[in-house]
């Protein structure tokens, strides 16, 4: 019992396999094995009648002549030797018993019932008891003996040939009978066979549908789960995971579904970092904008040309103050148009020129078929202020401030040019290695301008969008940088 129960186990064992490819594999070995073999069963059987049945025929045959020669031949031969129409060394007696014997040898020789051999056995038995009459009829004649010895033997000779004719005549009956028995048994057999060709028929059918639903269960439970994963990432819930399915052809789907349902969920994580990163840095852009000490600088200087009676001054400057937070906070956009962004920059030289009189002098100039594309807010302004503090301040005499706009291969081009101070090579590689990495905000100091805008264009664009440094010392610096032309009207 625990035999059958282990090979059972060891059949069903195989469609614990990982891989659908080889569970449909040896599901079809299986199934052609369960096919082929009652059909071949079936055909050895019936071969191995048709020889059966092709031995018994050529027995019955052969019994048959050799009956008809026991019967005729032998003793046509005796009787024409003692009626004197051959000698006795003439005849062919002996040729005839040879033959016979050879025959049943023959017989013998196919023959399988262990009673039809033995009659065979007493047949050859008695072939030897008529040879032996036949050699004393020879004795007899050498002898010259009387005619009634002669006959007397003659009927000896025939009563034997008779036994063996009727031997023989028992065996071919015996045979037939055991051809009659073969058929039977052929019949049952036949019967037997087609009864497991049904039940095979059978079997293969169950177990088809045992294999069809075993690997469509192991196909369509796995998918299910990959499906429901999807669901919930599309949902948002990008901690979802699924297990390695029982499918080995499944793996790689869903570990690269795993894969990417943890890159989104750590891009998610990077993008909202990021964002709070951009809103800081659009927070200290602000700040640093609205400082106190350039707050205190604008309301002194207003109140110093007010002293002066300079009200044309004064107007303007706080026209230009007004301004200058009006396109700062912008409504809480992030976008404005080139226009304003460049009237922004204005309001802050405006207010800076009056303060910086002695030393300041700036132009604006952009392409107007360029005036109403979108570019993002505070990119310009802190730039500027950069030029002023750390190019203008630091040299002697007079200074330019250049700000430009352009439209060049479908981008919006923008420079900010100074002849300040300048800077060295070294210098420059310093700041934009600090610029253009992850460093805290509160240790760029004296650069953080040009960080707060290199990295919101990073941010809002792509990260080909940088700031472009070049500097002479003493000769003075270009900052530049280009976006994506937005928002174009002709």
């Amino acid at each position: 019992m625990k035999n059958r129960i282990s090979v059972v186990d060891k059949i069903f064992s195989v469609f614990k396999s990982r891989s659908i490819k080889e569970r449909i594999k040896i599901s079809y070995v299986i199934i052609i094995l369960l096919m082929i073999t009652p059909p071949v069963i079936t055909v050895f059987s019936f071969v191995l009648q048709m020889v059966r049945y092709d031995l018994i025929i050529t027995n019955v045959s052969k019994a048959n002549r050799l009956n008809q020669t026991v019967k005729e031949d032998i003793s046509n031969e005796i009787w024409d030797i003692v009626a004197g129409n051959k000698k006795f060394d003439e005849g062919s007696q002996y040729d005839i018993i040879n033959g016979i014997n050879e025959s049943l040898e023959d017989i013998m020789r196919t023959t399988e019932e262990r009673e039809n051999r033995q009659m065979l056995e007493v047949a050859g038995r008695a072939v030897d008891t008529l040879k032996r009459n036949v050699d004393r009829l020879g004795n007899q004649m050498a002898n010259h003996s009387l005619v009634s010895e002669n006959e007397e033997s003659l009927d000896e000779i025939r009563g034997v040939s008779a036994l063996i004719s009727d031997i023989l005549q028992d065996f071919i009956v015996r045979v037939i009978e055991s051809a009659t028995i073969t058929n039977e048994h052929h019949k049952r057999i036949t019967f037997v066979l087609t009864v497991i060709q049904v039940f095979t028929v059978f079997i293969v059918t169950i177990f088809a549908i045992f294999t069809q639903r075993s690997v469509t269960t192991s196909i369509n439970n796995p998918i299910k789960k990959l499906e429901n994963l999807s669901k919930r990432i599309a949902e948002g819930d990008f901690t979802a995971r699924v297990k390695l399915p029982q499918v080995s052809e499944l793996d790689g789907l869903t570990d690269n579904l795993n894969i990417m349902a943890v890159k989104i969920q750590a891009l998610i994580a990077e993008n909202v970092r990021e964002q709070q990163n951009l809103q800081k840095s659009e927070m200290k852009a602000l700040q640093a904008q609205i400082t106190p000490h350039f707050l205190y600088n604008t309301f002194d200087t207003i109140v110093w040309l007010a002293e002066e009676k300079r009200n044309d001054q004064v107007i303007d400057i706080t026209r230009a103050f007004s301004s200058f937070f009006r396109l700062s906070l912008n409504k809480g956009k992030d976008f404005l148009s080139v226009s304003k962004e460049f009237e922004h920059v204005k309001s802050y030289l405006t207010i800076q020129k009056i303060r910086y009189r002695d030393i300041l002098d700036y132009e604006i100039e952009y392409q107007s078929e360029m005036a109403d594309c979108q570019i993002l807010k505070l990119v310009l302004q802190p730039l500027v202020e950069n030029a002023l503090y750390h190019g203008i301040k630091n040299k002697r005499g007079r200074g330019l401030i250049s700000v430009k706009g352009w439209r060049e291969n479908e981008r919006l081009c923008f420079s900010v040019e100074d002849n300040g101070i300048g800077m060295t090579e070294e210098k420059i590689a310093n700041i934009i290695q600090q610029i253009s990495g992850s460093a805290d905000p509160e240790d760029l100091n004296n650069v953080y301008g040009l960080y707060n805008v290199n990295k919101r264009l990073e941010l809002y664009y792509d990260a080909s969008t940088k700031l472009q440094i070049t500097s002479r010392y003493k000769l003075g610096t270009t900052v530049y940088f280009s976006v994506p032309e937005v928002g174009f009207n002709v």
